[in-house]
């Protein structure tokens, strides 16, 4: 089965990135397909690079950066509530001349376009959010 994943929940302020996390995982390990994750609302925070948990709390942003290397999974982030919220790549950051970047590969800008398309290519799309 194919699967696509909506996450809406910031990584440290509430469950939904962790428990997407391990919902990834658990799918991937049944053999099924996790073909992309959307981050929207203040799920974009995920995105950003310069993320520095302390070292006794997961890396989300690191396991995220794993699950795309290890499995192929996209990882999109929707560009509008990414700009809202000051998370820019460097094309975006170019464009608004700002001085820096905050998102990178594996991330990348996408609008909502991407999440429908994303909702009809899939079996099942699951939402976490706070």
């Amino acid at each position: 089965m194919r699967y696509g994943l909506l996450v809406e929940g910031a990584p440290y302020s509430s469950q939904a990135s962790h428990s997407a996390l391990r919902f990834a995982a658990a799918l991937i390990a049944k053999g099924h397909r996790l073909e992309s994750v959307f981050f929207y609302h203040d799920g974009v925070y995920n995105a950003a690079r310069l993320v520095a948990p302390p070292q006794d709390e997961p890396h989300l942003y690191d396991a995220w950066c794993s699950l795309n290397a290890e499995h192929g999974t996209r990882l999109q982030v929707c560009i509008a509530a990414a700009l809202r919220r000051g998370l820019l790549d460097a094309r975006e950051a170019d464009r608004h001349g700002k001085a820096g970047h905050s998102v990178e590969s594996p991330f990348e800008l996408t609008g909502l376009g991407q999440l429908i398309d994303l909702g009809r290519a899939v079996d099942r799309l699951v939402t976490f959010a706070p």
